[in-house]
């Protein structure tokens, strides 16, 4: 059973900031040196600071965190809040160019361990990161972004009345509007939690997060803030939820990879050129379907699997849903069984590397900064909970849920 709260959020003043889009990050893992000086210089208050911390002394991260949140908390910089609930519209143009909306709240959740009725994952988790994360929540005692979650049933009908003017909106440099509001009512609040209250999530984005969080807790013990999670809650039927595809790049190939690659692939898939213009398979009916290009032909190919036969004798026990997912078909047949790449290949990215458009991943093999590009289907929402229902875990990068939900909009205090 989902058992969600009210957030008693620790939130920015905007009284003190330059604007709301000038202090909030993208996803701590996808920023890299050159992005966290970029939104630094937006402002010295923006939450990279300490999401994703640097001592400037040389010293430790995580308490350099720790004490930029005091400061900015003591100077009036973040300031506390009663209890409410957030919600959040995100107005967006996907990889596909299409434009939509999604909906959802930022609330807390009651930590549970993964089983049928509760929380469910759909990838799988590396150390790294978990203890990166468990290192930071220890040293700040708070969550620092919310988990993306989906959940059945509506909500929005219950909150759509009791939206005023925004509280904050941001404008993100891929122009998604990002728009949220404060829901103190505690009719609201007790509405919300009543629809949810039988309801299995589904964690759509930040797996690490919330193991972090479950041992986190664990560690605490007994009852208190810690055992709930700063969560992003958007229904399986908003018309503004999508799945789009991340696909596969091989990169630093030796030349006694590419003959058995080639021969694998010509041994386990139906090969047709295609125009690089139309590589891209979404829509494209069939199980293990792909648009293949690679940097020596330059050439454009849809592969086709020719039969589950040895997917499925590989596959043996798992689900016929996890076994029909393109990218458990690419990772069993292609980077273990023609290029013999383990799952810790697969996890330190030995040799791939992923795109988020067709654009990006077809201009990295033609400008031969990547051997070949697997472009990949979207997976969809029904085929990702039959996944997570049968207690399986996708690769990684099984699916990309845009857009992101940003770092900044407030904070869980857990103590």
């Amino acid at each position: 059973m989902a058992e969600v709260r009210p957030l008693r959020a620790l939130h920015y003043n905007l009284g003190a900031v330059p604007s709301l889009g000038a202090v909030t990050a993208p996803p701590y893992d996808v920023i890299d040196a050159e992005l966290r000086r970029e939104l630094l210089e937006r402002s010295p208050h923006n939450i990279v600071e300490i999401d994703l911390p640097q001592a400037p002394d040389g010293g430790d991260a995580y308490e350099h965190a720790a004490t930029t949140l005091e400061a900015w908390t003591g100077e009036g910089i973040l300031s506390g809040d009663e209890p409410a609930i957030w919600p959040l519209t995100q107005r967006y143009t996907g990889p596909d160019g299409e434009g939509r909306e999604r909906r959802g709240i930022l609330a807390r959740v009651r930590i549970e361990d993964y089983g049928p009725g509760g929380v469910r994952p759909h990838e799988r988790t590396q150390p790294g990161p978990k203890e990166d994360r468990l290192r930071l929540t220890r040293a700040t005692r708070h969550n620092m972004s919310p988990i993306f979650a989906l959940h059945p049933g509506d909500v929005w009908n219950q909150i759509d009345s009791a939206l005023g003017e925004a509280w904050g909106e941001v404008n993100d440099p891929d122009d998604t509007v990002h728009r949220i509001w404060r829901v103190s009512d505690a009719a609201v609040h007790d509405g919300v939690a009543a629809t949810l209250a039988d309801a299995e999530l589904l964690i759509a984005d930040g797996h690490h997060r919330y193991e972090t969080a479950r041992t986190y807790a664990e560690e605490i013990g007994g009852e208190g803030p810690h055992r709930y999670v700063f969560m992003y809650l958007v229904s399986l039927d908003d018309p503004g939820l999508t799945v789009f595809p991340t696909h596969r790049l091989l990169t630093g190939l030796t030349a006694d990879q590419y003959e058995p690659l080639g021969a694998g692939l010509r041994e386990q898939f139906e090969i047709e050129e295609v125009a690089v213009d139309g590589l891209d398979p979404a829509g494209e009916q069939g199980v293990g379907v792909f648009g293949y290009l690679d940097s020596h032909f330059k050439r454009g190919f849809r592969l086709r699997l020719r039969d589950t036969a040895a997917l499925d004798e590989e596959l043996a026990g798992r689900s016929e849903a996890y076994r029909r997912l393109d990218s458990v078909i690419l990772e069993a047949l292609v980077l273990k069984g023609i290029l013999g790449m383990t799952e810790d290949d697969i996890a330190a990215k030995r040799t791939i590397a992923y795109a988020k458009s067709t654009a990006d991943a077809l201009e990295q093999v033609v400008s031969e900064r990547a051997d070949c590009a697997f472009l990949l289907r979207p997976t969809p929402v029904d085929q990702v909970r039959e996944v997570a229902a049968a207690g399986e875990t996708m690769p990684p990068k099984s699916t990309y849920f845009f857009p992101k939900v940003l770092t900044g909009l407030g904070f869980n205090p857990l103590s």
